[in-house]
């Protein structure tokens, strides 16, 4: 039996370690015939086809998913786009005489506003080049009806719809669940516009709260309803009226409206798409997707020998202490990457790419100081992409210049501590206790299975109280502003970038490329003389997914075990990740 057991398990071993050699043999064979594809010219009469419907990062690595054009897509998990490769792909496009224009593909894009704009801005230069852009959706949502504003054609599927009623911040709060589980939240902060810990405390908005959100939307939901009725040679308030009225839902409105073209189901935008090109009715249209046109002869690649470098420091995500996971930023990932930039005698000025909703304090303040030392040696500007708010504001004050887009969100200056006490819960839904014995009389400090005493309470909020006066002295240091004017714009009240260069805790409007032409500026090197270098480098495929696969799969049994719960159960399971003093701005902003 021992010996039939021993085969069984030296089968199974053999049979696993033949499928892992065999899923990396497909993945190299996937890679080369991936890596192969699109080197010589592309053909005549070719279409763009830009899809833009997927969460999108600022660098995404080039060797993404390789098996996606073998077998379909390896993951169910959608594919994350990168700013930089939209930006190299609309560039090649516009000066390949093989590509006659742009299919875009804009219905549900996974980004913030600032991003889009950017994005919307390169598709503006795009048209300088005398090409089309034609937009096609079976449905837009209001980011993506945004992105496809500025296209020449715009066809909506007669059955479809158009999200165009404004924009709305919908923040979820848990002092109803919290109550019933008796856990009790411990709060320390400074400001009334801090609202990150209201969640906790409130069912509903503060008044300070809700005014801040207020004009932060209108800020944004005006600069948005401008460039659009710019680009439909509409009104701003004719746009208002549409959205007040529900009046562009149905296709049939959004024509009437102005703000589609067409309404037409996806062969009727063949045939004009065909027309476009001087394309036979009968004929296939030669579609490049943006992959294959970044491995296409079209692309200049930068020249990474280039002894004038401007090299971008990207941190992208919450700030969740010294090391973090993927997607987030960690200290000393960050810092690292910031000393190779500061020391290698190829690069002259560094840009700050920063989207952050902050996070850690200790960590921000951390990367704040490395920042700092990196200024002593080289010119460093900070670039906000959708988020640069308390600790991404932390993080790009510490620049000789900050740049923002009008939709930015920024400021949020302001510091929080956030603590639990779960005895009662412990206690009466549980049925369980605790008792300590202490040597001094703070021993146990803090814990989560007891109150805190006044004296404890008085400490944290203290160290609250020292922190913001920290940050705020340091932001007034940074942005050579008197304290107490820095102070009226402090108390963790956000901005819009729009607002931000009004009060000035941003200097210039404008987008990653402003702030690389003027890191170039600060050090007189010229347009065309020099390369760009991002640090870190995306990941690879291959890194990815032994990174992500534990994480899916934990992600799926908890949506599985709780339905539609689990949004709001991870949401409270972030809130006790969130224990600490933090820097990090209003809790849970989902705009739609």
């Amino acid at each position: 039996m021992k010996q039939f057991l021993k085969y069984v398990f030296a089968s199974l071993v053999a049979l696993v370690l033949f499928g892992i050699v065999s899923f990396l043999l497909l993945v190299g064979i996937a890679s080369a015939v991936s890596s192969s594809e699109g080197l010589t010219p592309l053909k005549d009469k070719s279409v763009l086809r830009l899809s833009l419907n997927g969460p999108i990062i600022e660098n995404a690595p080039e060797d993404a998913n390789p098996l996606k054009s073998l077998a379909g897509s390896f993951s169910d998990k959608a594919e994350e786009i990168g700013m930089v490769q939209i930006r190299e792909a609309l560039k090649a496009a516009a000066s390949d005489s093989n590509i006659k224009g742009i299919f875009l593909e804009s219905q549900y894009p996974m980004t913030g506003y600032a991003q889009l704009e950017e994005i919307r801005d390169a598709l503006i230069d795009f048209k300088k080049s005398g090409k089309f852009i034609y937009a096609y959706g079976e449905s837009y949502s209001e980011k993506g009806y945004y992105l496809a504003s500025i296209a020449d054609k715009i066809y909506l599927n007669p059955a479809g719809g158009l999200d165009f009623n404004g924009i709305s911040a919908e923040v979820t709060f848990f002092k109803g669940a919290l109550d019933k589980l008796d856990i009790q939240p411990v709060v320390f902060r400074v400001g009334e516009y801090k609202s990150a810990v209201e969640p906790m405390l409130r069912e509903n908005m503060s008044d300070a709260n809700r005014s801040q959100y207020t004009s932060l939307m209108t800020s944004i939901n005006n600069h948005i309803f401008a460039q659009i009725a710019k680009a439909r040679n509409t009104t701003p308030e004719a746009l208002q009226k549409v959205a007040d009225e529900l009046a562009a839902f149905q296709p049939k409105g959004a024509l009437a409206n102005k703000l589609v073209t067409h309404v037409g189901y996806y062969d009727e935008f063949e045939m004009a798409l065909r027309s476009a090109i001087r394309e036979q009715q009968d004929e296939k249209i030669n579609f490049v997707s943006l992959s294959k046109l970044l491995k296409s002869k079209s692309i200049e690649k930068e020249d990474k020998n280039n002894s004038q470098q401007i090299a971008i420091v990207v941190a992208e995500g919450t700030i969740q202490g010294s090391k973090a996971t993927d997607g987030n930023i960690g200290s000393e990932d960050f810092i690292a990457e910031l000393r190779k930039a500061r020391d290698d005698k190829k690069v002259k000025a560094i840009v700050l790419r920063i989207n952050s909703p902050g996070g850690s304090s200790l960590a921000s303040d951390v990367m704040w100081h490395e920042i700092n030392l990196a200024k002593k040696v080289k010119p460093v500007i900070a670039s906000m992409a959708d988020y640069a708010a308390s600790g991404g504001y932390y993080m790009a004050m510490a620049a000789d210049t900050i740049v923002a887009e009008p939709t930015t969100i920024t400021g949020s200056i302001g510091i929080f501590a956030q603590f639990f006490n779960f005895s009662n819960f412990l206690k009466n839904k549980l049925g369980i206790t605790t008792d300590r014995v202490n040597t001094n009389a703070h021993s146990d400090f803090p814990s989560v299975t007891r109150e805190l005493t006044d004296f404890e309470k008085t400490f944290f909020q203290n160290n609250v109280n020292m922190g913001y006066e920290s940050f705020t002295s340091k932001a007034a240091k940074g942005r050579k502003m008197p304290l107490e004017k820095l102070k009226s714009l402090a108390g963790g009240r956000v901005w819009t970038g729009l607002q931000a260069k009004e009060n000035g805790l941003v200097d210039v409007l404008g987008n990653l490329q402003t702030a690389v032409q003027l890191a170039a500026k600060k050090v007189k090197i010229k347009e065309g003389e020099y390369s760009t270098t991002y640090f870190p480098s995306p990941k690879s495929f291959m890194e990815k997914i032994f990174e992500n696969k534990q994480e899916e799969l934990e992600e799926k049994i908890f949506t599985m075990q709780l339905g539609e719960l689990a949004p709001y159960a991870k949401e409270l399971k972030e809130l006790k990740s969130r224990e600490g003093y933090m820097a990090l701005m209003p809790f849970t902003l989902e705009m739609k």
